[in-house]
């Protein structure tokens, strides 16, 4: 099962609020998903970004893909650099 980080809409007509998911690739994107991650709300002034780092750094770590969107959203709240921090000194800590 192809596991992706990605957006799912909700709120009224034009007035859209998002979820971000860990869902299955195959679901459609209000559908099915795994579990909640955090929210984006893209009409506030700035943007409101809240995302639970540790769900999402867990989920990144066990392979999910996060979509372009998602992973903006990932730098902003940091947890994108914190994934990308720990794999780097792994690598080379293995190399000493």
């Amino acid at each position: 099962m192809a596991v992706k980080l990605r957006l799912m809409r909700m709120g009224k007509k034009k007035q859209p609020t998002y979820r971000v998911v860990a869902a299955d690739s195959r679901s459609p994107r209000n559908g099915r998903f795994i579990e909640i991650v955090g929210t984006y709300q893209p009409r506030l002034e700035p943007s409101g970004v809240n995302i639970d780092n540790d769900k999402a750094l867990k989920w990144l770590r066990t392979g999910a893909q996060p979509t372009d969107t998602v992973e903006r959203l990932l730098k902003i709240s940091g947890a994108w650099d914190e994934f990308k921090g720990t794999k780097a000194p792994a690598a080379a800590g293995a190399e000493s």
